[in-house]
């Protein structure tokens, strides 16, 4: 009998070892807004330390991008999602390259920096509507 007291009695799922439920693409946003920050910041600065410094720090923050676009795809999305938005792995997966060394990992570039963000948005849009249904 105690052991059906302590049964679980919901299933959970989440995206570390502790089942919190706490998924946000604001996350990936926040680490893109802060990869075109410091996009600016070397194109403004000549110190070859502080560049360096920054590179690092770009390239960090990138593959944090990554992992927070990951953990929506494989475990926040499920397959309902997927096919309510066929374009959602399309999407999941243009924005990891545009985090990943093609993209603002291995660039300077501003305007990689504006399309990640922007495919981060669009990622962001449909994951809010799951919220409302």
């Amino acid at each position: 009998m105690l052991r059906h007291l302590l049964a679980p009695t919901v299933e959970v799922s989440a995206h570390c070892d502790l089942p919190c439920g706490v998924y946000d693409p604001a996350q990936a946003r926040i680490e893109a807004e802060s990869i075109k920050a410091i996009i600016a910041k070397v194109a403004d600065n000549d110190d070859p330390d502080f560049r360096t410094r920054a590179v690092l720090i770009k390239e960090q923050r990138s593959e944090l991008v990554k992992h927070h676009l990951w953990v929506l795809w494989t475990d926040y999305f499920k397959p309902p999602h997927f096919e309510k938005y066929p374009q959602l792995h399309i999407l999941v997966n243009e924005a990891t390259k545009l985090a990943g060394a093609s993209g603002t990992k291995g660039e300077l570039d501003a305007g990689k920096a504006d399309e990640l963000l922007a495919k981060i948005d669009e990622i962001a849009e449909i994951f809010w509507e799951t919220k409302k249904a």
